[in-house]
């Protein structure tokens, strides 16, 4: 390959220092002492403490073991790693990692025959999950914000076809939540780029004569400006063998090469790798509906309902009679919504706004806030006093969980829509439908009113195409949070 040709030191060199900019070069150096040092305080300082309170010996020793096993927990688990460290702020990967921590203490505590009460025991080791998951929710919203000013992001040269370049180039643009960062693309054949700058001459839309051709390109243009990995967009120029010997070229000169396959929405968790015959394939599982997943949901749905509604009771009684007094009408306001599969159902909430709102709203249409089927508007002349405030902390939307018992709704989907509004749906709008509708969810963590339309809907689809047990579980835990914060609710 003329100028690209490496030796075999050189090519070793230079995959590892690609490998590490890739990840380590422009994120924080504090992000990993700092998450180590958590782990060994947060799991190391309680254990101690509860030895010497219970006057037994070796508390320091038990303490370290303690800390040692929680690190070491994380450090199995890949947590340490600069491709993990700050990219994600899940709640479930921490509380699994501390479930292996209580099982590995388990045998550590019957092998060494100490005698500690287990509650105890597991009452020190809490502040190890709680201090880990802080220090991780922190991380990642340091390096959130960082990556919001084009910092610690990871800078990709595109290789495609132009319009294909254009598409996922602009996907990757409308989100925030990555870190790659396109600056420049070298095209596949002739035509305009609308979304990215050309970093070097267009390619052949043939099959190049030397197969090096395509590697020298490339490559030349990464080194320019300054990529850390090449995407290809995959289209009839540019597959097969052709995209096999590209492969090649900038393996040997130590840059990584990424395939977009041209999925959106689609997580991870549901593509599978096979092959036949030598050819890759990318098999793209379907949507959890059926079996043991959905039985746990209905399950937890129901049996968390009738908690909250004995728990929250007394809740309940002020808040409807914060509504009764505060302005005229019924306590409680019920409007038809339509739910799975197009079937209506009558959904409760406290009554928020005065009597005979519903007859107004044509008159205030023009200045709907939102751009998209929804009507919302951030001051609303229809809402009471208390409306507002139940609003602000969502405590009006408590009279679901009276559905979500009779299994009209569920605590975690889509937001349920009004039936003018599922009138106007077009067919991927109506696969919203295709799941029960839930109190809160992704549309509600993520800003609510304040989404466009087209994001609600793109959101409503991601989690009706991924959804999982424990994704609930996660978008629950993530709510109280938004409910806290309130943004976009009004």
């Amino acid at each position: 390959m003329g100028d690209v040709q490496l030796s075999a030191s050189d090519t070793r060199r230079m995959r590892s220092r690609a490998h590490s900019s890739l990840w380590v070069g422009r994120k924080s150096p504090w992000y990993l002492p700092v998450s180590v040092l958590t782990d060994l305080l947060g799991a190391g300082a309680p254990v101690t403490l509860l030895v010497l309170a219970t006057h037994r010996p070796w508390a320091v020793p038990i303490g370290a073991v303690a800390a040692l096993a929680w690190a070491g927990v994380q450090l199995f688990r890949s947590r340490y790693t600069a491709r993990v460290l700050g990219e994600s702020r899940g709640t479930l990967p921490v509380l699994h990692d501390w479930c292996i921590l209580l099982g590995v203490l388990a045998v550590l505590h019957a092998a060494a025959g100490v005698r500690l009460p287990a509650p105890l025991c597991l009452l020190a080791l809490l502040p190890a999950l709680v201090l880990t998951l802080l220090c991780r929710k922190g991380v990642h919203r340091h390096l959130s914000a960082v990556r919001r000013e084009a910092q610690a992001v990871i800078r990709v040269l595109m290789v495609g076809e132009p319009t294909a370049v254009d598409g996922v180039t602009g996907h990757l643009a409308a989100r925030t939540d990555h870190p790659y960062v396109v600056v420049g693309v070298v095209p596949v054949g002739p035509g305009p780029l609308n979304s990215v700058v050309r970093a070097g001459e267009p390619l052949s839309a043939e099959a190049p004569e030397s197969a090096a051709q395509d590697s020298e390109q490339v490559i030349d243009a990464a080194r320019r400006i300054g990529a850390d990995l090449v995407l290809v967009v995959p289209g009839a120029a540019t597959s097969g063998d052709r995209l096999r010997r590209l492969s090649w070229g900038l393996q040997d000169a130590g840059i990584e090469m990424f395939v977009a396959p041209g999925l959106v929405e689609v997580s991870v968790k549901r593509l599978e790798t096979w092959s036949a015959g030598g050819v890759s394939l990318l098999r793209i599982a379907p949507p959890v509906r059926d079996g043991m997943q959905p039985l746990l949901k209905a399950a937890l749905d129901r049996c968390l309902a009738l908690t909250a509604l004995v728990v929250l009771a007394p809740v309940l009684a002020a808040v409807a009679v914060a509504v009764k007094v505060s302005s005229r009408g019924p306590v409680l306001y019920l409007h038809e919504r339509i739910g799975r599969d197009g079937r209506p159902f009558v959904m409760w909430k406290f009554r928020t706004m005065r009597v005979g709102a519903d007859r107004q709203k044509a008159d205030l249409a023009r200045d709907n806030d939102h751009d998209g089927l929804m009507f919302k508007m951030r001051r609303d002349p229809r809402v009471t006093r208390v409306g507002h405030w139940l609003r602000r902390t969502s405590l009006d939307e408590l009279p679901q969980l009276v559905n979500v018992l009779r299994g009209d709704m569920s605590l975690v989907g889509p937001r349920p829509p009004l039936a003018e509004e599922v009138a106007h749906y077009t067919p991927v709008e109506w696969r919203r439908l295709t799941v029960r509708p839930g109190m809160t969810g992704l549309w509600q963590i993520s800003g609510r009113s304040d989404l466009s339309w087209d994001e609600t809907v793109q959101l409503d689809l991601s989690y009706v195409d991924n959804w999982s047990f424990t994704s609930d579980v996660d978008l629950m835990a993530r709510t109280f949070r938004a409910v806290v914060d309130g943004r976009g609710a009004y």
